[in-house]
């Protein structure tokens, strides 16, 4: 194509882009150096050969257009392709390609002419060819100039080195005149030698005195001496055995409370204890799935099927004689005079809106050995995960065969484990804490549990995450109850005093308006009465209740003193019962293993 425009030879399939390509004009210049013919610029189709020196031997220029571009100047918008609109061309205005004024970056963005240094373009071709003084080396040297590659530029990022840390000489004081004295050199302090002895003198004796506390505290730990002999191993393979008639576990049926104002009723059913996957379960559930609410709460009698107060409280209660008999393998626990009111409070309940009485809310079961196992004195070893929902109380304790020294507590209550299914965040001791604890005293309501108890944290976990061994140790002359571990003893009592003279109680105690002039029950008993009788085993889980097990707070929805508190517990439903989980497993108090071991 020539420079105006005109169609490209036949034999072109593919549009070129427009080049320039240089030929000879009738000029002549003359240069220092040598003599070369005068060259002008013209335009074709197809690209010229460029030598490879010229062009192929250097990098190609990213701040120049692409091979494809028509023309180096401006184009006005919708122009014709080819149409050079810039009279300049092809050189554009004296402007830096780059885009950067303050750095070269390529020969082609500084202007070369000396006229153009003070004007606002360069030089046009034309101009060129029609100078006189214009030869072929510059005309060359511009488009070699053109498409030249920048100057390299220096990697400061990678190629730049850390300067180098100078080492400096530590500069020496101007203050010491002469070398300083140093008298230790030539000779050895001599308190300097007994300083030492002294101080290996007393790490040694620190070691042995600690080595001796070490041993002696080890020797000293109270041990069942003896024989044990096996009361109950039950691990819980089979459902045959556990319940029934003859089971090993009897189902106490009563709404009583239990002396502690706890909401639930215990049942026999198995909805709240059965034997599943070689575990036994004690399973909370709400009353209102089996009764509707608004009986609940009012207007409703409701008769607990099986309740076994006559057998609790002992078989000779519905004898008119206070001195009626029972034989060796019978328990009389309790008075032996019918005490009505306490059976139909054991046995039935009634729901008044006006009186502020409702039905037991929750449903849940109390297992017993009563009548297959008892032990003096042994080991009790029980495998359990606690349940996890607020206000549950789950509970391993042993309750005395015979009321030898009186109603409870002055016959005594042993509590291996309690523990709360509160959470962990729960202020007054969740389920990261279980505790043990032995219940007695002269006098029904003077109890000394505070003198006698204790607990243990487990600090990073909680125990309704999984299973542990609840123990207890018991002889005349000690009691242990720990969790996994001797060294983590809830309460270690060393029986060497009568629990008498450890209460040190006073002479005369009032309550009320009545004076009370107090007598030792265990006058008759060893050292560790009342804790030298025969106990069974009980497990269970309760809820709530008003003897201050759950003290009084802000997260608390009742209040112990209150006369609705069963009422108040269960207006919260909607706050406590979605803390307990749907999962049984995680509800429920399960029980892997019991054994029990007397000495023998």
């Amino acid at each position: 194509m020539s420079a105006s425009g005109s169609t490209s030879d036949a034999s072109d399939t593919v549009p070129q882009p427009r080049f320039a390509e240089q030929v000879q004009i009738q000029a002549s210049g003359t240069h220092t150096d040598e003599t070369r013919p005068n060259t002008g610029v013209t335009y074709v189709d197809t690209p010229p050969v460029t030598p490879r020196s010229l062009t192929f031997s250097m990098a190609a220029n990213p701040f120049s257009p692409p091979a494809s571009v028509l023309s180096f100047g401006d184009q006005t918008p919708m122009a014709t392709p080819g149409a050079h609109n810039d009279s300049h061309y092809p050189f554009p205005e004296a402007r830096p390609r780059s885009g950067l004024t303050s750095v070269a970056n390529s020969v082609a963005d500084l202007p070369r002419m000396s006229s153009s240094i003070y004007s606002s373009s360069r030089p046009t071709t034309s101009s060129l060819s029609d100078s006189p003084h214009a030869s072929s080396r510059h005309l060359s040297g511009r488009l070699r100039e053109a498409f030249a590659a920048p100057s390299s530029r220096p990697l400061t990022i990678h190629s730049a080195l850390a300067p180098a840390k100078l080492k400096r000489d530590r500069p020496k004081s101007t203050m010491l005149t002469t070398p300083p004295n140093k008298p230790w050199l030539s000779s050895r302090d001599p308190y300097a030698r007994i300083a030492y002895s002294l101080t290996s003198g007393m790490i040694f004796v620190g070691v042995v005195v600690s080595a001796v506390k070490c041993f002696l505290d080890y020797r000293n730990v109270p041990m069942i001496t003896g024989n044990l002999c096996m009361v109950l191993n039950e691990d819980f393979s089979s459902e045959d055995g556990v319940f029934g008639d003859n089971g090993t576990f009897f189902r106490e049926v009563d709404m009583s409370g239990f002396g502690n104002g706890e909401f639930e009723m215990t049942t026999a059913s198995e909805n709240n204890s059965f034997v599943e996957n070689g575990h036994l379960y004690i399973l909370p559930t709400l009353t209102s799935d089996s009764i509707p609410m608004a009986d609940i709460l009012d207007g409703h009698v409701y008769n607990i099927s099986g309740c076994t107060y006559n057998i609790t409280q002992g078989l000779s209660y519905t004898d008119s004689s206070s001195t009626a008999a029972t034989n060796v393998n019978e328990t009389a626990i309790g008075s032996n005079t019918f005490d009505a009111e306490a059976y139909y409070k054991a046995c039935s309940a009634v729901s008044n809106a006006t009186a502020g009485t409702i039905i037991n809310p929750v449903q849940s079961a109390r297992l017993s050995t009563r009548k297959t196992a008892s032990m003096k004195f042994g080991r009790v070893d029980v495998v359990a995960k606690i349940p996890t929902g607020d206000w549950m109380w789950p509970a391993i304790w042993m309750l005395p065969v015979d009321d030898a020294y009186g109603a409870w507590p002055l016959s005594g209550e042993i509590d291996i484990m309690e523990a709360r299914g509160n959470g962990p965040s729960y202020p007054k001791q969740g389920t990261d804490y279980v505790r043990g604890s032995l219940n007695w005293g002269p006098l029904t309501w003077l109890n000394e549990v505070w003198r006698t108890y204790g607990w243990w944290q487990m600090k990073r976990g909680s125990y309704d995450k999984g299973f542990h061994t609840y123990s207890l140790e018991w002889t005349e002359n000690f009691i242990r109850i720990y969790v996994d571990s001797r060294l983590h003893h809830m309460l270690e009592l060393n029986i060497n005093e009568a629990f008498w003279d450890r209460g040190d109680f006073p002479a005369v105690v009032q309550n009320g308006s009545e004076v009370v002039a107090l007598e030792n029950p265990w006058v008759n008993g060893t050292n560790a009465a009342p804790f030298d009788q025969r106990f069974y085993l009980i497990l269970d889980v309760g809820i709530g209740g008003t003897n201050g097990w759950f003290p009084d707070g802000p997260e608390k929805p009742w209040l112990d003193g209150s006369l609705t508190a069963m009422r108040d517990f269960l207006n919260a439903q909607d706050q406590w019962y979605p803390t307990w989980p749907t999962n049984p497993d995680e509800r429920a108090f399960v029980i892997d293993s019991v054994q029990m071991y007397e000495q023998c």
